[in-house]
């Protein structure tokens, strides 16, 4: 196969199709804890071509230990984090790349934004019961079950927000990574493809 060019995206499928893109693509996967951002930022980094970074790696050691003892993070503690992850954005730009990130307020993911025009959000949309039921099913992970209620509580639904797909969690992981793929190629900001009423 001859060399990329960096302004080629390669997806594979049955048809095995290639896309073009002149603008680097860089997606949030977001949601409350237990959505499946994690899983699903994987594999659409892995069918975008671009990279992934998983914002949970970029908390800080006193921000672990709070979620760890069960202590909601203040917005204080996302600022600064979300300061992290903006800066991460941007030393991406020549590439792109698909970002794990709560984002649950409207001013976290504005700020994200300002750090990246056109920033696209997916939304995965799940019940508190739902969630509470995903998380106890990971007991090593730094979240637990206990916080669920409070990213409830922070959660400012973005889907009339541009640039945001709203999908429901609960659904098959390879039909959720087509849903995204599939918006992401056609280039609309508008959020159209909404597939969660």
């Amino acid at each position: 196969m001859p060399d990329q060019d960096p302004d080629f995206f390669y997806q594979w499928d049955s048809a095995t199709i290639m896309t073009t893109s002149s603008e680097k693509t860089f997606v949030v996967i977001m949601g409350v804890a237990g959505c499946g951002k994690s899983s699903l930022g994987f594999r659409c980094a892995q069918a975008l071509g671009i990279p992934l970074l998983e914002g949970d790696d970029f908390h800080s050691e006193q921000s672990i230990q709070k979620m760890r003892n069960g202590v909601p993070l203040t917005d204080t503690d996302r600022h600064s984090w979300l300061d992290v992850l903006a800066r991460e954005l941007q030393a991406r730009q020549s590439v792109g790349c698909v970002l794990t990130c709560s984002a649950l307020r409207q001013r976290y993911r504005d700020q994200l934004r300002q750090a990246v025009p056109d920033l696209r959000f997916v939304f995965l949309a799940l019940t508190a019961n739902q969630a509470r039921e995903r998380v106890a099913a990971r007991p090593a992970h730094l979240f637990p079950v206990s916080l669920v209620a409070s990213q409830f509580e922070a959660l400012e639904d973005p889907s009339q927000e541009p640039g945001v797909l709203r999908l429901d969690a609960t659904a098959p992981l390879e039909t959720l990574e087509a849903d995204v793929v599939r918006w992401v190629r056609a280039g609309a900001l508008d959020g159209s493809m909404e597939v969660l009423s």
